[in-house]
């Protein structure tokens, strides 16, 4: 089940609502389609006893914009599971008292009881949402990729990103993500332990239920690395089947030598280190593989700067 929306549109407002009732048509038939106060939105569509619980990012939105339908419709409904799509029209990080009072009707309803398994998934802000809104069905799984502990500036004062989102209340209800997975049967996470600002996160989750993945060098923006690699939807689908294991994440993640993306970010990181050795070392080895332009033109500048060093 693939059903990839048309792109109307004479104007943003009217591809909203075109989007909208296309996606209220859907839940009629298959589920339900609720809007959320005035920044969120949900489609649930049933199929299997299995439910995944996913959490628009919008870094998904930017690498999948022709596809109208919550990030993961397809490959969810290929697997024949049910599925529960939050969407955030914007950079909310999720903290409305609607979806908060959302997510406790469904609790409270037992909604999430109905399902022989339950999985929240998220990147990045849907990471945090998936920590957070899991405690409205203990006992589920949680993937989060990238995802942040809180930013609330008396905890987190330590996080420069997301300026936009500093005004908002992470306290009380669903709040602090490392606190909320408790109850949660397992939180599979992953993250780059190089890149300083995640790694602190990440160290905020200590539960004996947390499984910590490192994703060496690939940034923040995991989930779309992986998607390039084409390794998100076999390893979502081993955290689903209860069967990931380190040794099969880093058999997967071979998947990253050679990839361009990956190979940037690398010399971007060998840069940073102020080691222009180690960079013409590093370019040389890519040079030798394929063409590479701009492999080329950091090697360059790292040799004008080891002769301007005298090296």
């Amino acid at each position: 089940m693939s059903e990839a929306l048309e792109t109307p549109a004479d104007t943003p407002a009217a591809a909203r609502a075109e989007m909208r009732a296309a996606l209220a048509r859907i839940g009629a038939e298959r589920g339900f389609y609720e809007e959320i106060g005035s920044e969120h939105s949900a489609l649930f569509v049933e199929a299997g006893p299995t439910l995944i619980v996913t959490f628009e990012n919008l870094d998904h939105v930017r690498d999948n914009a022709a596809d109208r339908m919550p990030w993961g419709y397809g490959f969810v409904s290929g697997q024949g599971w049910s599925m529960l799509g939050l969407m955030a029209h914007g950079w909310t990080w999720y903290r409305d008292a609607a979806v908060f009072d959302f997510f406790d009707r469904l609790r409270d309803a037992g909604f999430f009881d109905r399902f022989e398994r339950v999985v929240f998934y998220g990147a990045s802000m849907g990471g945090y949402a998936a920590c957070v809104f899991s405690a409205a069905a203990p006992g589920a799984t949680v993937i989060a990729i990238s995802p942040q502990a809180t930013l609330s500036r008396e905890v987190a004062s330590w996080e420069t990103r997301y300026h936009r989102v500093w005004r908002r209340d992470f306290t009380g209800r669903y709040g602090f993500a490392p606190e909320m997975t408790a109850a949660a049967r397992r939180v599979h996470l992953f993250f780059d332990p190089s890149s300083q600002l995640d790694a602190m996160h990440a160290a905020l989750f200590q539960g004996g239920n947390v499984r910590k993945f490192y994703c060496r060098h690939m940034g923040h923006r995991i989930a779309s690395l992986w998607l390039r690699l084409g390794i998100l939807k076999p390893v979502v689908l081993d955290c689903v089947e209860n069967r990931l294991t380190p040794l099969r994440f880093y058999r997967h993640m071979r998947a990253r030598r050679g990839n361009p993306r990956y190979e940037k970010e690398l010399l971007r990181r060998i840069e940073a280190r102020n080691r222009p050795s180690l960079v013409i070392r590093y370019c040389e080895a890519i040079l030798a593989r394929r063409r590479a332009p701009h492999f080329r033109k950091a090697m360059r500048a790292a040799q004008a700067e080891l002769r301007r060093r005298g090296g």
